[in-house]
C-alpha cells in the first residue's frame, strides 16, 4: 500500500518512489516534499508517520521543526528591511542596538551577522534558549570569540536573537510577529517562528539523531563550544516551551510546502505570487559571495552571500543558487536559472548539523527533472 500522498506533474513523478523507498527502508519516518518551477506547484508530497511509533499519519498539513531552515525566514525578513531603507547591512550593529557595542564589538556589522563572521557562535554562559531578554542581553554583553571578520563560524543558534533583536529595535515588535504579518499571513502559509497553542495538534516531534561526537574537537574550539549543548538542545522540541518560543534560528515549525512556498521569492527574485518583497537590485545582493573557507564550526568549506548559503567545494550548486538547511536533514535550494524551488522537510533527524544525504538526492532527481 503507497504511503505517499500527494500531486506531481508526470515529469516529476519519480520523487514519488523516492519518497516511497525512503519511508519503506526507515531512512524517513515522515516527511514531505515540495517543489515549484517558475511559480508552478509541480510537486506536493507527504507521507509516512508522525511519530517513531508509527501511530499517528503525516497529514499535508503536519508540522514539524525545522531547525535552520528557519534561519532562511531571517533573511527574508532583513532584506525586505533593506529594501524598505530600515536595515543597512553595512551598518553597525549597535547602530540600532547601542548595548550591543559593549566589549569590543561596536565596529561588528549586520552583514558580519548574516554571515556567521561575528564571532558569537555561541553563548559565554548558560542561557534558557527560551528567554529572549536573557539570551540577547548575554550576547550583547559578551566578548567575541573571534576578531578575524573574514573567518566564519557558524552561528548555530545565536544568529536568530542576534537578527531577531535587530529586527526588534528596528520594527518595534519580534521577528516571528513581523515575519507572520510581513510574508506568512500575506502568502496564506502555516510557518511559525513561536506556534502557537491552538496548533498544536499538527505537530510532528522531531526524532532527535544519535549524540554528537566531540572527541576530536579541543575542549576550548569554536566548534566545542558553540556546539556543547546540541545533544541536550536535539530533545528541546519535546517541549511546549521551546515550540512557543521565539527561537529564530532553530525552532520555525512548518513544512516541506509553506516553506517552498515563502522561498520561492529568491528562485524569483524577490516576487511570489503577486506579491513583490524586494527588488531584483536587492536579490543580487544575495548571489554575491561575502565569505568563504573552512567553516570553524561546520568543518566544510562553506560560502555565504547574505544569509543564505552558495556555491562552494562542499556544495557544487550553480552560481545562481541559494540555499540552507537544519540539524538533521532538512533543506530548501532555490534555483534562479532553472526557477526551481526545492523542499525537504521530515521528523527523523540524522547526525550532525549539515544532515545527511536525503536532500540532496531530492535535489538532484528535481534539477535532473527539470532539464528533462
Amino acid at each position: 500500500m503507497s504511503q505517499v500522498q500527494g500531486k506531481t506533474t508526470e515529469k516529476f513523478a519519480g520523487l514519488v518512489d523516492h519518497l516511497e523507498n525512503t519511508l519503506a527502508t526507515g531512512r524517513d519516518v515522515g516527511a514531505s516534499i515540495c517543489v515549484y518551477q517558475h511559480e508552478v506547484l509541480v510537486a506536493d508530497l507527504w507521507g509516512g508517520w508522525r511519530d517513531e511509533a508509527h501511530t499517528t499519519p503525516w497529514d499535508r498539513d503536519t508540522l514539524v521543526n525545522v531547525w535552520s531552515t528557519t534561519k532562511t525566514m531571517t533573511f527574508l525578513v532583513a532584506l525586505m528591511l533593506f529594501q524598505r531603507g530600515e536595515l543597512d547591512f553595512d551598518t553597525p550593529v549597535a547602530k540600532y542596538w547601542p548595548e550591543f557595542a559593549a566589549n569590543g564589538k561596536e565596529a561588528i556589522e549586520v552583514r558580519h551577522v548574516m554571515n556567521h563572521t561575528a564571532g558569537l557562535s555561541g553563548f559565554q554562559e548558560r542561557v534558557e534558549l527560551t528567554d529572549w531578554d536573557q539570551a540577547t542581553s548575554l550576547l550583547a554583553a559578551q566578548e567575541p570569540w573571534w576578531t578575524d571578520r573574514t573567518l566564519t563560524g557558524y552561528h548555530a543558534v545565536t544568529q536568530g536573537f542576534l537578527l531577531g533583536e535587530i529586527v526588534r529595535r528596528i520594527t518595534g515588535t519580534t521577528i516571528g510577529k513581523y515575519f507572520k504579518s510581513e510574508v506568512a499571513d500575506v502568502l496564506g502559509v502555516d510557518f511559525y517562528i513561536g506556534l502557537p497553542e491552538s496548533e498544536e495538534h499538527r505537530v510532528s516531534v522531531v526524532i532527535p539523531p544519535p549524540p554528537e561526537d566531540f572527541s576530536n574537537d579541543a575542549p576550548d574550539s569554536v566548534r566545542r563550544r558553540t556546539l556543547s549543548r546540541i545533544d541536550e538542545i536535539a530533545l528541546a522540541p519535546r517541549e511546549r516551551s521551546w515550540r512557543a518560543a521565539e527561537i529564530p534560528a532553530a525552532n520555525g515549525h512548518g513544512n516541506a510546502f509553506s516553506v517552498a512556498t515563502v522561498q520561492q521569492v529568491m528562485a524569483n527574485n524577490g516576487h511570489v505570487n503577486g506579491h513583490r518583497f524586494f527588488s531584483e537590485k536587492t536579490g543580487d545582493l544575495v548571489f554575491q559571495r561575502q565569505v568563504g573557507g573552512v567553516d570553524q564550526v561546520l568543518g566544510v568549506d562553506v560560502s555565504f552571500g547574505l544569509g543564505y548559503g552558495l556555491a562552494s567545494s562542499y556544495s557544487p550548486v550553480g552560481p545562481r543558487t541559494c540555499f540552507w538547511g537544519g540539524f538533521g536533514g532538512s533543506v530548501i535550494i532555490m534555483d534562479q536559472e532553472l526557477g526551481l524551488t526545492i523542499s525537504y522537510m521530515m521528523n527523523r533527524m540524522d547526525t550532525g548539523l549539515m544532515g545527511d544525504t536525503r536532500g540532496n538526492e531530492i535535489a538532484l532527481l528535481a534539477v535532473m527533472a527539470a532539464m528533462s
